[in-house]
């Protein structure tokens, strides 16, 4: 009998410890299934609520892979290009779309390849190694060529315009939004090559209706010349803006084609310029405050910087009050192992207004406040000097000078340029 009392407590001992082992393991797996709709009542069976758990993370489950399915659903049939590199550079994604752009054949099969045995392109593989190093967004243009084996096929194949936006993903994976941008460049040109030619046909009549105008100008009453006098200057505007035109798209085009580089010494060419336009100075009694070096050399297209120069210190003069002065100073600078010369343009008048100033240098902008510089002319001065400092590999800023609180135009080119 003691024994089996004995034997029957051990075994209610073992199915107790074995029930509390069976709860432990239930409660384990409903943290796993943990949901915010679970049932917290404490009276309701373990295994009910495991029951209900699984029941609920089924369904869970089953809105993710809808959501998933719709997502991917999404980047298929998106209208720009996607693609997705793990954090060894394997292609594991690519949408109908980049196929296409990047000229992809058989992506299923070639999933989980490395990138660049996929796509030859090292601007784009640039572009993935900066995005998961740097941990942040970048953006990428360039002419993409997609690989072609055929030799006959290589001549005749062209480049495309592509724009690739990267975001980096966690795991250090990295996404990729692909443009295609040819179109766009095609259309830009298309419509850059128009204006080009329609300046071109209008050259001829508006010079034969100059001519016109000078015959007429001796053969005329007095009192009728006022009116061939406006004729005139408005035909003479119209040739100066076709011609502004044509070398702006000519610079634009062709920056280093336009260029007739040769030695010259800046701070000469400068003095000849305002020298040049000493009478419009006069007629204001402006005066030219210049602080320069003795020399400056560079490797440049004396013309075309004459032209920057008059244009600028015309500026200056246009805009300035009476008996004003415009100071010039030149420095020479360097930036790591690059030299480059620095000129500052700085005039006592209005200055640029702050809706104006972000607009300076486009073509065409016609500023809307009285002292506007663009209130005159036509809105392509400042963009034709910007073209040929760009060409120049230089750069143009503007902006108001803190102290004369007038318009401040700041050139800088190199010294050691190679143009």
């Amino acid at each position: 009998m003691r024994q089996f009392l004995l034997g029957f407590a051990i075994a209610c001992v073992g199915l107790i410890w074995l029930r509390h082992d069976q709860n432990q393991q239930i409660l384990s797996l409903l943290r796993l299934f943990k949901h915010p709709d679970s049932r917290k009542d404490s009276k309701t069976p373990l295994w009910i609520q495991l029951r209900y758990a699984i029941k609920l993370s089924l369904a869970h489950q089953e809105k993710l892979a809808n959501l998933l399915e719709i997502s991917q659903a999404l980047l298929q049939n998106a209208p720009i290009g996607y693609l997705q590199v793990d954090e060894e550079d394997r292609l594991i994604y690519c949408n109908h779309q980049a196929e296409q752009i990047l000229s992809l054949q058989g992506w299923p099969s070639q999933k989980h390849r490395l990138f660049l045995e996929v796509i030859h392109s090292y601007e784009l593989d640039q572009l993935l190694g900066q995005t998961r190093d740097q941990q942040t967004p970048a953006v990428k243009e360039w002419l993409y060529h997609p690989v072609c084996v055929d030799g006959n096929q290589l001549k005749q194949q062209q480049g495309t315009f592509l724009k690739a936006s990267s975001l980096p993903l966690p795991e250090r994976q990295v996404g990729v939004y692909l443009e295609n941008q040819q179109q766009l460049i095609e259309l830009s040109q298309n419509h850059h090559q128009w204006f080009i030619d329609l300046a071109h046909e209008l050259r001829t009549p508006l010079t034969a209706i100059n001519l016109v105008a000078e015959y007429l100008a001796k053969r005329i009453a007095e009192e009728d010349r006022p009116w061939l006098q406006q004729l005139q200057n408005q035909t003479h505007r119209l040739i100066e803006l076709v011609q502004n035109w044509l070398e702006l798209s000519r610079t634009h085009q062709h920056p280093l084609k336009t260029l007739q580089p040769q030695s010259v010494e800046l701070c000469s060419l400068i003095q000849e310029v305002w020298q040049g336009l000493a009478l419009l100075g006069e007629e204001k009694q402006i005066t030219l405050d210049i602080k320069t070096p003795d020399q400056v050399w560079l490797s440049a297209d004396r013309t075309r910087l004459g032209q920057v120069f008059t244009n600028v210190l015309h500026n200056a003069i246009k805009h300035s009050p009476a008996q004003a002065v415009v100071y010039l100073e030149i420095h020479q600078t360097s930036s790591g192992d690059s030299p480059y010369v620095e000129v500052n343009v700085i005039d006592t008048g209005s200055g640029f207004s702050s809706a104006d100033l972000p607009y300076i240098f486009e073509r065409y902008y016609r500023g809307n406040s009285d002292h506007s510089y663009h209130e005159f002319g036509h809105g392509l001065g400042l963009a034709i000097v910007e073209e040929i400092i760009l060409a120049h590999g230089g750069s143009i800023t503007a902006r108001n000078h803190p102290e004369t609180a007038g318009a401040w135009l700041q050139i800088t080119l190199p010294t050691d340029s190679q143009i």
